[in-house]
């Protein structure tokens, strides 16, 4: 994986704002219309819909329309990449603190004054 992936930049960009969040976490439980994702938030249907075009960008969403309808459904597919990426990170840092743990150990202890 790049260094700057720009799929992984605008999944984490997506999953940066608690709003966004929260309609990812409404979607995995059922698809839902706009006006649904927007009643718990009480923000308007133009601030909703910016929000779901940033997810729906990241795929983390989908839309579909059925007459006036649009229905978003949960895309979580994509959040593997954000795993793949965090536990790469973690074993990174592991194994820093791991290196430094044995550096450590290898330096004399001095006398501690109580």
């Amino acid at each position: 994986m790049s260094r700057h992936d720009p799929t992984l930049d605008r999944l984490f960009h997506a999953l940066a704002d608690p709003t966004r969040r929260a309609m990812v976490e409404r979607l995995l439980d059922r698809p839902a219309s706009v006006t649904d994702l927007a009643r718990p938030t009480g923000m308007a249907l133009p601030t909703v819909l910016k929000h779901l075009a940033v997810l729906e960008e990241s795929g983390l969403v989908t839309s579909g329309k059925a007459g006036r309808t649009r229905t978003f459904r949960a895309t979580p597919a994509p959040l593997s990449a954000a795993e793949a990426w965090l536990e790469a990170q973690r074993r990174m840092w592991e194994g820093r603190l791991d290196r430094l743990e044995a550096f450590l150990a290898t330096l004399p202890r001095e006398p501690r004054d109580d």
